[in-house]
């Protein structure tokens, strides 16, 4: 044999091997692919049966709208559409079970940490060939830590129907918190901003504390089973996270039968705040017990470092969101990004997302920085984008909260069925509404009482009914609640916030507009009337939009108020023209000045002559309130369209300048022109709303 012939004969082995093992490589490739095919089919069915939950809601939303039904929310209707398909999933689906091996550990385990590992690095025998079945190769994957397993026989459509809950914190729920800030009224939020502090963090944090010791002592007396699992940081921590309210339901049936606003500002402002409350408090319980607490009991030193922790990280966060809210605002004001209204719109919403990254981020809380991020981008960084980019914001923000909102009470549905860590206990879910209860009680009727001692306007009893009604509970209770639940006591925390959600959506949501009839609440008052004090009082503020024409006080009027039942009801008391010649003059401005908590107006006097002035292009500028002294740094900081306007451009605009009320300098409800002629009778205010669907005006 020649050279030449055994090099052919080498070749053609390499050649037959080589071949053998592509063939087996290849063979384990399609396996994985059609494995990653499978996978992606089955994200895809998930994704496609919310986006149809979805859908459905919007179309049964507009179906109830054209019907003028509101006994039921949208957000009652995707849960109820959530529970219908996630038990046709459970139920009825295609029973494609996961392929599970079992893997014990071989002589004595080497790991001993509390919690299980991260990753398992698993050496799994590959590339068999059809023939033989004999693994030619061995190769290690790494799998990733789930969870404990409680049901062996769950389907790959249950894994699939279920997120990670760092989803729903990392995604979800930003735009749902920034929207909250964004669009809040802030005359009416800033007016009764001392009840709504109290509410908010107070009542909150008593809520909560008595909800974990109520639960505490219920819980030790249920069989051992439960009992063992809870401590009393678990009771705690249950408390904070059912008492954050989030009445979506009330508040828009709310506007739309235009109840009355303060009413409405109490009840928004305080599920505004108490969500970033819960979360901050929760925070806390948990750095007691993981970092402060050595013997599991309670320490004086242990909670004094929690209490800290509570405070430093809600007012660091605080000072996040404002400040990444001041600088978009400098950065839209100095530059001029405003020439490209698509760029100016994708800086608002990229810098509004990483507040809330960057609190994360600094081991801090992302609900508080991106609440208060969207209250400043609101105030001082939508009068600098221009029109086309308001709408632009508005309306980005208003779609996203709607989605997300809608997204996880289907979710919440959903996963009553798919969800494989529920624990039902009844002992403990009865136990959790009762006390649930109780909580939003001591949150509602004391505190009303105290607030009631030097409040004017008092919070009335119906009042209080209703806000006590309106503690009904969502995403904020649902995504803490999820966030884990590896031990038996957080599933069984799970499921009775899961059920508290769901009824109180339901059944206290739908209730609202017979509640409104029954406490005789009066509904169709404009933002700009108020019922006051047992509705005998009649005050009237100035409209920010000058569009409309004034009407004509002659004599008198009275104001009227309808029911919810749909009478008229004369519940004001007649203004004569001295009434009218005092809401149009200096008596006006005293009584504004009075309507708003103290904390409100020296912050408003504050930031009409500094913080605007340096933030946005009003008037009047730095040169104007700042000592002659730092007349250079304030040229540096005024821009030239702050010194050629005539500021009624910025007023004009301004999203919530009625906030922001210099009583020394005539601003309030002389700045728009209420002040002039003083004699005249004329009124320039937004109180006539006409009623387009009924042909109802109301004045």
């Amino acid at each position: 044999m020649t050279p030449l012939d055994r090099w052919k004969g080498a070749l053609c082995l390499i050649t037959f091997w080589t071949f053998i093992a592509g063939c087996s490589a290849a063979d384990t490739d399609i396996t994985l692919d059609a494995k990653a095919a499978f996978n992606h089919r089955m994200q895809s069915l998930d994704l496609l049966i919310f986006v149809g939950l979805l859908s459905l809601t919007v179309l049964t939303i507009w179906l109830f709208k054209h019907h003028r039904v509101s006994w039921l929310h949208e957000t009652g209707l995707a849960v109820i559409y959530g529970l219908i398909v996630g038990a046709i999933i459970r139920y009825a689906g295609t029973n494609k079970p996961l392929v599970h091996m079992q893997v014990e550990p071989q002589g004595e385990p080497i790991y001993t940490n509390k919690l299980p590992p991260d990753t398992l690095w698993f050496k799994y025998p590959v590339n068999q060939t059809n023939t033989t079945k004999l693994p030619e190769g061995i190769k290690t994957y790494a799998y990733v830590f789930r969870g404990q397993v409680y049901d062996i026989e769950e389907n790959e459509i249950d894994l699939k129907a279920t997120f990670d809950p760092e989803v729903f914190f990392n995604i979800i729920l930003p735009p749902i918190i920034f929207y909250a800030g964004y669009s809040l009224k802030k005359k009416y939020f800033f007016r009764n901003l001392g009840a709504i502090l109290t509410f908010a963090i107070v009542g909150t944090t008593l809520s909560a504390f008595l909800i974990g010791g109520l639960m505490y002592g219920c819980v030790k007396l249920m069989p051992n089973y439960l009992s063992s699992s809870f401590t009393f940081l678990d009771t705690l921590y249950f408390g904070a996270l059912i008492s954050p309210t989030d009445p979506l339901t009330i508040l828009a049936i709310f506007n739309d039968l235009h109840v009355d606003v303060n009413l409405y500002a109490l009840v928004l402002g305080e599920s505004v705040l108490n969500d970033a409350v819960a979360i901050v408090l929760s925070g806390a319980i948990q750095n007691y017990g993981e970092h402060y607490s050595n013997s599991g009991e309670f320490e004086t030193s242990a909670f004094l470092r929690s209490l800290s922790d509570f405070f430093s990280i809600f007012f660091l966060s605080l000072l996040i969101g404002a400040v990444m809210g001041c600088f978009t605002a400098l950065l839209t004001k100095f530059t001029r990004v405003r020439d490209f209204p698509l760029l100016e719109s994708a800086l608002f919403v990229l810098m509004s997302y990483s507040t809330f990254l960057l609190a994360e981020a600094t081991e801090l809380t992302g609900v508080v920085a991106v609440l208060f991020c969207g209250i400043c981008q609101a105030h001082y960084t939508y009068n600098n984008l221009t029109e086309c980019s308001r709408q632009r914001t508005k309306q980005i923000f208003e779609l996203l909260n709607f989605l997300a909102e809608n997204f996880i009470f289907s979710y919440i549905g959903v996963s009553m069925f798919t969800f494989p860590k529920h624990h039902f206990d009844a002992g403990f879910i009865i136990t959790a509404f009762i006390c649930a209860a109780l909580g939003r009680a001591v949150n509602v009727y004391p505190l009303s009482w105290l607030l009631n001692i030097k409040r004017k306007p008092k919070i009335s009893s119906n009042f209080q009914h209703m806000l006590f009604f309106a503690g009904l509970r969502g995403a904020m209770s649902f995504a803490l609640a999820i966030r884990n639940t590896v031990s038996d006591a957080r599933q069984t925390m799970l499921t009775a916030t899961s059920l508290i959600v769901i009824f109180t959506v339901i059944i206290q949501g739908g209730a609202a507009n017979f509640l409104l009839n029954w406490l005789k609440i009066p509904v169709g008052v404009d933002d700009e009337t108020e019922q006051l004090n047992n509705y005998h009082v009649h005050s009237v503020y100035n409209s920010m939009d000058n569009s409309h024409s004034a009407p004509d006080v002659e004599g008198g009027g009275r104001g009227k108020t309808r029911l919810a039942s749909g009478a008229d009801s004369n519940l004001d008391t007649p203004m004569d023209g001295n009434a009218a010649t005092a809401v149009n003059g200096g008596a006006g401005r005293r009584r504004n000045s009075h309507e708003k908590a103290i904390l409100a107006r020296i912050w408003g006097n504050f930031d009409t002559k500094y913080m605007k002035p340096l933030l946005t292009h009003s008037r009047p500028t730095l040169l104007e309130t700042l000592p002659v002294c730092c007349n250079p740094i304030a040229r540096l900081l005024t821009t030239t369209q702050q010194l050629t306007q005539d500021g009624s451009e910025f007023r004009r605009v301004d999203s919530d300048s009625d906030i922001c009320i210099d009583n020394e300098t005539g601003n309030g409800l002389a700045q728009d022109g209420l002040g002039s002629g003083a004699g005249a009778g004329g009124r320039r205010n937004s109180i006539n709303r006409v009623a387009s669907e009924h042909g109802n005006v109301y004045i």
